[in-house]
């Protein structure tokens, strides 16, 4: 019972009352205009008080250190729209009625329509400008960022097949961020730390870096920042260049290979630099970067991988985002073996490189959405040549009607080993993107898997949304793994290897799940997720739990999965 206790403490400590501080503010998105920060400014002039009415100045005059007194009062900010922490629900923002009825905006960016594929803001979306919280004495201080968001999530699973173990499972994960971040009073120099806290309690199984990692530094970067750098673009904004040295942790494409993992208790960090020319209003972006990923560890502070190098090339076409965005991509790895890893894959020398070319957009005036992406990967691994390749589809549609359903199908293809016995290695490796909208069980991520998946979606009010789906599964190859299964992805144990049958004959069919969620915003600060999954277990999970007697807990490989999540930003 002193896990209950400590998990009360915690919670509500995180929703105390913070002074003075109004938190309905509108989530700031990276890149605004600074037309849009004029605008603003006259609005707030404009519906000041009489007695001390001014000239409106230039957005850059506003930066300063010193906070005037008197003057205008702070402009109360507007309830925040977001609603999730996640990001899994984030194509009601903008329906397809009120974006063809909106003027058009300067910026050549579309958010994507497709489930979950669109990255986290930078800063992330629970940081606020501190003259953005409502605060009249704060109410200039536009350079200072700041953040603190708190979640707790509780999880009863029964028979969960990432375990040899069978029962029933009831975690409480708590996870508690804070940022900090300098920008334009310094420019071209600019700063920003985040912090994150990683617990669970109450759980059954030994705890590991997915769920695990306290009092630990996930952001902590200098930046040099040139606003006009390469000029304008035809629309008037700026093109900016932009260098980030550090420890970083951020989002990009559709969050398949690059991803912060929003939902996973611990979040993904990399060492090194990020070189970004342009920004996300402009027709073109490109983003270069050359990192080592951050080792969670779960007793001493968290350190870079040593052995191993991401790198890569981004670009982003925008000129046609009223029709089509694209983003041709290369990512490579470079890994030197790691004797004590504790996956065979750690073990091995690996040079894996990867081209790839996302196309999204909307199709004129039918409704109809749709995001299309392929990758194909090559490059050694160990002494096997690599080839792999992967794509998903999607396509949806968002009904003009009061409740705002959205249908949408989506097809996903990830290539697995098909000859353990040859000198060619087919699997596809994910690198470092998101698991979860795969399969909210977390048993399949983007590896050896064919899943089709079909979802509706509600919104019946701008607090209360709905969504449900069933979603198939298959291995691509029968000769390979299936990855988050029987203690196959356990970073404090070796893989046993029970997650794969080399000689095919468990099958190639998963199974199937049905997944729920109800999602609350009970006020601006805090929102709430309940959430079922259901998994049907096909051939391969019963034939693999009937071949392991001595080690797997015999069942019948069906899972249930209920929890409940509650998340509070400060501001």
């Amino acid at each position: 019972m002193k896990y209950y206790w400590r998990i009360v403490l915690s919670s509500a400590i995180s929703i105390l009352p913070i002074g003075s501080i109004q938190a309905n503010v509108v989530s700031g998105q990276s890149g605004e205009t600074q037309a849009v920060r004029q605008g603003v400014q006259q609005l707030a002039q404009a519906g000041a008080s009489g007695v001390n009415k001014g000239v409106v100045k230039p957005v850059n005059d506003n930066f300063k250190w010193a906070i005037k007194p008197g003057g205008q009062p702070a402009v109360p900010p507007a309830s925040r729209l977001e609603l999730y922490s996640d990001r899994e629900y984030d194509w009601w923002e903008q329906s397809a009625t009120k974006a063809a009825a909106a003027p058009k905006p300067a910026s050549y960016h579309r958010r994507a329509d497709s489930y979950a594929t669109n990255p986290d803001t930078d800063p992330p979306r629970y940081v606020r400008k501190l003259s953005e919280i409502g605060v009249e004495a704060f109410k200039d201080v536009t350079w200072l960022e700041i953040g603190l968001e708190h979640r707790t999530r509780y999880e009863m699973r029964h028979n969960d097949i990432r375990h040899v173990e069978g029962g029933f499972d009831n975690p409480f994960f708590l996870r508690n961020r804070a940022y900090l971040g300098i920008k334009e009073i310094l420019d071209p120099f600019r700063f920003a730390v985040e912090f994150q806290d990683s617990r669970v309690y109450n759980h059954k199984f030994a705890s590991t870096d997915q769920e695990n990692n306290p009092y630990d530094l996930i952001q902590g970067y200098g930046e040099l920042y040139f606003k006009r750098a390469l000029g304008e673009d035809d629309r008037k904004q700026n093109r900016p260049l932009r260098f980030r040295v550090g420890r970083m942790a951020y989002e990009t494409l559709d969050r398949r290979f690059i991803a912060r993992n929003e939902w996973r208790n611990t979040t993904n960090s990399f060492e090194g630099f990020r070189l970004n020319l342009g920004q996300q209003n402009n027709p073109w972006e490109v983003d270069l970067f050359g990192m080592q990923p951050v080792k969670r560890l779960q007793t001493e502070f968290d350190r870079r991988n040593d052995h191993l190098w991401f790198f890569g090339a981004i670009g982003h076409w925008r000129k046609w985002s009223d029709i089509v965005t694209l983003q041709p991509y290369y990512m490579g790895q470079k890994q030197t073996a790691n004797p004590t890893a504790l996956t065979a894959t750690g073990q091995l020398d690996r040079g894996i490189h990867m081209t790839g070319l996302r196309g999204y957009g909307r199709i004129a005036n039918t409704g109809l959405d749709y995001d299309l992406n392929f990758s194909y990967q090559f490059g050694t691994n160990g002494t096997q040549r690599h080839d792999a390749y992967g794509y998903t589809t999607e396509v949806g549609r968002n009904f003009n009607y009061a409740w705002k359903p959205r249908l949408s199908a989506f097809y996903g293809y990830a290539s697995g080993d098909r000859d353990p016995n040859d000198n060619v290695n087919n699997r596809f490796d994910r690198f470092f993107g998101f698991a979860r909208p795969w399969s909210a069980d977390h048993y399949v991520i983007y590896e050896n898997i064919k899943s089709p998946k079909v979802r509706f979606d509600l919104q019946p009010t701008q607090k209360f949304g709905i969504e449900a789906g069933y979603t198939w599964f298959w291995l691509a190859s029968s000769t390979d793994r299936l990855f988050d299964t029987f203690d196959g992805n356990i970073s404090v144990v070796r893989d046993p290897g029970f997650n794969r049958d080399k000689t095919g004959r468990s099958g190639d069919w998963v199974g199937g799940a049905f997944e729920g969620r109800i999602r609350y915003q009970l006020t601006p600060r805090v929102n709430t997720v309940v959430g079922y999954t259901h998994f049907t277990a096909g051939d391969f999970v019963k034939n693999r739990i009937a071949a392991q007697p001595d080690h797997i807990a015999q069942r019948s490989g069906n899972t249930d999965f209920l929890y409940v999540e509650v998340l509070i930003s400060a501001f």
